[in-house]
């Protein structure tokens, strides 16, 4: 096991979709045990600290037979890859059939040198879990079905897509309260004390596998949302939650597992109380796309503990490529902001060369796409910055901008600073299209002698008296969507 540090860094790889281009490069066959050292070095930049290695397990045939007759999933498909070929279609790595890595990728041996050339490079390895639904071939439909959410002949042939037979039971389609049925997984009952403890069994032996896990959807099997989802079919809840229950089993076998859930709905905080390490900051995600530099500010004030430990992102395979919906300059502003705010981080395999094209999980290929060079520098050089820093080691505090009645701008200003054995850590974020004006008063005490501001992305160096940073603050007046990660270097303002 390979803890990961309290903070992480975390790159998001599709790892069907990079073994073949990895293949494609080098001209033979590539399973995870024959990876080149090269291609590991393209998906560990400096500052990372863990590869999600997305779609690794046992995808199903029949949800893969589904998905090539699906009309909604096909129109999909060719909008992402216009010359898309049934074999590049291996049907969703979240319709899993048994949680065993797919031969195709290279196995159990495979998966445990990648996790061995990971730890050797001192990051770990996540993979993903679905708690709520398993694929219509998986073996527990035979050998369990008890452990499902049921229906009867009428609900089958009322609703269709909502329910399917096998094995002489009817059985409900896994779904989102939100959102139709998926067509293509069965539904497990989280209420069942058997669905419990096989979680638990197969998290404990996933744990064997890698050094923690990202639990699709988590938030479905919560007792509360579970209840309004299914009703009367799922039964009484039990007095026990799903994820205490299932995580304390765990953790008694493998104490240093790392676990994130996906989650929506505002659950995070309840989810972190059930267990989760992380949970997904989607949030943050909305209003640094969305809205206004004030959202932002409110979102930021919560409470440092729980902020810790959320996961800040742009994208992932959920959502649409950065590029394709922020500009450039946006995107680097934005990227500044979660590099520097506390909690783990999650960035996505093409996120930085900019690629546009949000790929169906169920496919193997995507289009090519020329790589934006200056954008990956950017990228790379700001994840190497703020590692190297050690800023995110010490104390976050959020910081105010205080303007002038004749001048508003300011409200589109944030800024925050760390402080801690590694240094005095400032950052401003411009997130406008126009220039910005504001006063930082910083909180330390830095005496009344010369300080140092060094801008670690860019080199640019600023002195400015200690008793000016300190009283009426430091003036900044940034461009639109630019931003400073300034050192703050005097005699007074050693941690």
């Amino acid at each position: 096991m390979h803890p990961l540090p309290e903070q992480p860094v975390i790159h998001e790889v599709n790892t069907h979709v990079w073994l073949r281009e990895v293949q494609q490069r080098i001209g033979r066959p590539v399973g995870l045990g024959d990876v080149p050292k090269d291609a590991w070095d393209r998906i560990t930049p400096h500052g990372i600290d863990a590869v999600w290695l997305m779609g690794v397990w046992e995808r199903s045939g029949v949800g893969r037979d589904i998905a090539l007759r699906d009309p909604e999933l096909r129109r999909s498909f060719t909008e992402a890859l216009p010359d898309v070929r049934d074999e590049d279609i291996a049907g969703s790595p979240y319709c899993v059939r048994e949680y065993t890595v797919d031969e195709a990728l290279g196995g159990a041996a495979g998966l445990a040198s990648a996790r061995a050339e990971l730890a050797g490079r001192g990051i770990g390895l996540l993979l993903d879990y679905v708690p709520n639904h398993v694929a219509p071939d998986s073996p527990w439909l035979a050998e369990h079905p008890e452990y499902f959410v049921r229906g009867t002949p009428d609900d089958l042939h009322r609703d269709p897509a909502a329910y399917l037979a096998s094995g002489g039971h009817v059985f409900a389609r896994g779904r989102d309260p939100f959102f139709p049925p998926w067509p293509d997984v069965v539904q497990l009952n989280a209420f069942r004390p058997g669905v419990r403890a096989a979680t638990a069994e197969v998290l404990t032996r996933i744990g064997g596998m890698c050094d923690g896990v990202r639990c699709d959807m988590a938030m479905l099997m919560m007792n509360d949302v579970f209840a309004r989802t299914w009703g009367h079919r799922a039964g009484p809840p039990p007095d026990a939650e799903f994820w205490p229950a299932v995580l304390t089993a765990v953790r008694q076998h493998r104490p240093d597992m790392a676990f994130i859930a996906e989650a929506y709905w505002d659950l995070e905080w309840a989810l972190q109380q059930q267990g989760f390490d992380y949970c997904y900051d989607k949030r943050l995600y909305d209003r640094l796309l969305h809205e206004r530099a004030v959202s932002v500010l409110q979102h930021l004030r919560a409470d440092v503990s729980y902020q810790r430990r959320l996961v800040r992102f742009l994208e992932n395979h959920d959502e649409p490529r950065a590029a394709s919906v922020l500009g450039p300059s946006e995107e680097r502003a934005a990227a500044v902001a979660i590099a520097t705010l506390p909690g783990a981080t999650l960035w996505h395999e093409g996120q930085f060369t900019g690629r546009r094209t949000r790929l169906p999980v169920f496919l193997t290929r995507r289009p090519e796409e020329p790589p934006d060079a200056e954008l990956q520098a950017f990228h790379e050089r700001l994840l190497a910055t703020v590692h190297r820093s050690g800023m995110r080691t010490g104390h976050w505090e959020l910081l105010s901008c205080e303007g002038w009645a004749d001048n508003p701008t300011h409200h589109d200003l944030l800024a925050w600073g760390w402080r801690g054995t590694a240094g005095t850590f400032l950052t401003v974020v411009n997130l406008s299209a126009h220039s910005s004006q504001a006063r930082i008063r910083l909180p330390w005490p830095l005496g009344t002698a010369a300080c140092r501001l060094t801008d670690l992305l860019d080199g640019t160096r600023y002195e400015r008296s200690g008793s000016e940073l300190t009283g009426s603050g430091l003036f900044v007046d940034l461009p639109a969507w630019r931003s400073h990660v300034f050192t703050v270097e005097s005699p007074g303002a050693a941690a």
